[in-house]
């Protein structure tokens, strides 16, 4: 009686083989890290837009260059401050109900500053425009060697913002204007710089003006 051969067993290779360990973070990780990053992105950029849009940014842009030292409307630049006829406005601007900054440095081409108590105030620079701004409170400093009417308009022109009654620096709407409180149905580019006149420009939502209160010495 013959024996029944046994059958030799596999070759090693062809053995199952157990299956190998995954190296690295489980598949769920990618997905999950993209979906934080894109929330940190995005909070992120509603935060800059927030920054962008809040009260009391500065007005900016939509006009030509800042005048740097040529004469604008018979408006010389000169080394020194004229103290002939020294008088002080003020100008605050809103748009849709938000306050806008009035920059330091109208008027003063390269302005240098100073930091002080009260904030940023511009010290020197290359001349002074007869118009000229030395801090952001929006005071309108008149110091010119000859007895003029000045008007917004030129404080706009050496400003190298646009000004009507449609529009105000960059931002286009209608252009409501206050004069110490009462209601300019001009061009508001006609508005002259007097003594303490109390200026307040509207672009789009009209709110009340508001007064405001020179300090001691202007």
């Amino acid at each position: 009686m013959s024996k029944k051969r046994r059958q030799a067993p596999p070759p090693l290779a062809e053995r199952r083989r157990k299956p190998a360990r995954r190296v690295g973070p489980p598949e769920w990780v990618m997905p999950v890290s993209l979906a934080v990053g894109g929330v940190v992105v995005l909070t992120i950029v509603v935060f800059a837009v927030v920054l962008f849009t809040r009260s009391g940014q500065t007005l900016t842009g939509g006009g030509g260059p800042t005048a740097t030292g040529q004469t604008i409307n018979g408006i010389q630049c000169q080394t020194q401050e004229q103290v002939l006829f020294h008088i002080h406005a003020h100008l605050a601007i809103s748009v849709n109900g938000q306050s806008r900054t009035v920059p330091a440095g109208i008027g003063i081409p390269d302005p240098v500053t100073q930091n002080t108590a009260d904030g940023p105030f511009v010290v020197s620079g290359t001349c002074f425009y007869w118009l000229h701004s030395h801090a952001e409170d929006g005071v309108i400093h008149v110091e010119s060697p000859v007895q003029r009417t000045f008007t917004l308009g030129d404080y706009f022109d050496i400003w190298g913002q646009p000004l009507s009654a449609t529009q105000v620096g960059a931002d286009k709407g209608a252009v409501t204007a206050y004069v110490n409180g009462q209601r300019h149905t001009g061009n508001p580019r006609d508005i002259p710089l007097e003594a303490h006149a109390v200026i307040q420009l509207n672009v789009g939502q009209d709110v009340p003006p508001k007064p405001y209160t020179f300090a001691n010495g202007l």
